[in-house]
């Protein structure tokens, strides 16, 4: 038996301090194992940070097929090989993996191997058999605390792929005095992905049938089983990525359906803005850059941003404005305003390059590859994502665009402030909560922010930005007040535990 501080089995609590929480995390992604995006980011950092504090910390997702098991020292749970699950009709079996994360090598990271389940290849299939792999991950979880005789305080569930554990901990698991005492929390990283499924079909199959009066009783009238929405009616606590958007999901046109359901539970809805990694994203010592650079002495950004230049083929110097993308290309994040905006600017400033990484639907896809094609030198896109050329682009850039049209917390724009890139963003969610308007009167700011989303409101904030790094003493205050922002994962764990502290103590 090995991986982690449960490997052994039985509650070894008493190792941890007695203010050690004990704190179960439900996820589909976790960071370098499984991210499509900031979801997989998220989970490893608020993991691996808790963890450090001295928390007993253990986090549970799929042993997805895709998972490169050379790249990391797997090693099967012995008292964990062939567990059977009933899920609905099927009996399905389950072994357990540990894998030490670098960042926090005692950390407890499980990995549910079920062939069945998560053997085709992919984190998504984009169909019912998502349902039925993150139904089952929430149940091999719990099922994984009995075998171990451990007792989760809070179990901490993420997006609408763990959204039902709240529901089975009251149902089935509830003759278990194991989680007599455990509390639920449900952390809405994007109610804009809620896991709707055909009920009629998706009730057998995951065995709910019995406890179908305790479902979304007008979904299942219009034969729908919403995740997400179960989530919401059974979780001790809900929070969201930000101050900002905690309040914005409350209003119709943000909440995406859910809304009303979001004002009754408004008393246990909280904000906690994301942190960010440090350790990974820190231009003084990131490994993707080719030199590095920080607030203090800042002047070998210049030399990241010709290496990232003539990597990417663009002319011009470090004199020359380079706005950079790096997103899911999706109409979240606000990439309609570009079709009007961008090839009107680079017509009327010659003097703009442009650097896109992303994929995603395929008319911004097409967008960016005209531009390139009509701009040589001036665009580059590289479609799909590359880590090491992400940290290059934050880096190497002077202006970060994210125009998104609703944006939960965002990370980038985060990356971006601390590697001296200004973030040009609407003001909405995390971007609201994190980029502070730039004024050349006073010098006070980080960023460029626009309220309307309108091509014209996006226009005038890169028009903004664009005649602000024009001013070399101006944008180089600018960019000193991003890069001493502070929004690491110690901070922002804090407000975790708190709400942590008041769900066990109640």
């Amino acid at each position: 038996m090995t991986g982690g501080p449960a490997a052994a089995g039985g509650n070894d609590t008493r190792a941890q301090s007695r203010s050690a929480l004990r704190l179960c995390m439900i996820t589909a992604e976790l960071a370098p194992f499984a991210k499509t995006g900031g979801l997989g980011d998220v989970c490893a950092a608020l993991t691996r940070y808790l963890h450090r504090a001295g928390h007993d910390v253990r986090a549970f997702l799929p042993f997805y097929a895709k998972i490169d098991r050379r790249d990391h020292h797997f090693v099967a749970v012995e008292f964990l090989r062939n567990v059977a699950l009933s899920l609905g009709p099927w009996q399905l079996e389950f072994t357990v993996y540990t894998a030490a994360h670098s960042g926090a090598p005692s950390l407890g990271l499980y990995f549910i191997d079920c062939p069945a389940l998560y053997g085709d290849g992919s984190f998504y299939t984009g169909g019912e058999e998502d349902a039925l792999r993150f139904a089952f991950l929430g149940r091999a979880a719990l099922t994984c605390c009995q075998r171990m005789g451990w007792s989760p305080e809070v179990v901490h569930c993420h997006d609408w792929h763990a959204a039902l554990v709240p529901l089975d901990l009251q149902t089935i698991f509830s003759w278990d005095r194991l989680f007599a005492e455990t509390r639920t929390m449900l952390t809405l990283h994007n109610v804009g992905y809620q896991g709707v499924f055909d009920s009629q079909r998706l009730l057998p199959r995951l065995g709910l049938e019995g406890v179908a009066e305790k479902l979304h009783q007008e979904d299942l009238q219009a034969g729908r089983l919403n995740f997400l929405k179960t989530g919401l009616l059974y979780a001790g606590v809900l929070t969201t990525v930000s101050r900002t958007h905690a309040q914005e999901i409350q209003t119709q046109r943000y909440g995406m359906g859910l809304e009303a359901m979001l004002r009754s539970r408004g008393d246990h809805l909280v904000g906690i803005v994301n942190g960010v990694d440090y350790e990974e994203w820190n231009p003084a010592t990131d490994p993707h850059l080719p030199y590095h650079f920080d607030a203090e002495d800042p002047s070998a950004k210049a030399k990241v941003k010709e290496h990232l230049m003539a990597e990417m083929g663009l002319s011009g110097d470090a004199a020359t404005p380079l706005v950079a993308i790096v997103s899911r290309l999706t109409s979240q994040k606000g990439f309609d305003l570009c079709f009007e905006v961008l090839p009107e600017l680079l017509r009327r400033r010659p003097e703009l390059r442009l650097v896109v990484l992303g994929s995603g639907e395929r008319r911004y896809e097409e967008l960016f590859s005209s531009l390139e094609a009509a701009h040589r030198g001036r665009v580059a896109f590289y479609r799909g994502y590359h880590e090491p050329l992400a940290h290059l682009i934050e880096a190497g850039s002077d202006i970060f665009l994210m125009p998104s049209l609703y944006e939960p917390c965002g990370l980038n724009q985060m990356y971006s402030q601390r590697y001296g890139t200004a973030p040009v963003v609407r003001r909405t969610g995390g971007l609201a909560d994190t980029v502070d308007p730039f004024d050349p009167s006073t010098g006070v700011g980080t960023g460029f922010v626009f309220d309307h989303f309108t091509p014209q409101g996006l226009q005038w904030a890169l028009q903004r930005a664009l005649d602000t790094f024009a001013d070399r003493a101006l944008w180089s205050r600018l960019m000193a007040n991003g890069m001493r922002r502070d929004f690491s994962w110690e901070r922002q764990i804090e407000r975790y535990v708190a709400i942590y502290r008041t769900l066990s103590a109640g």
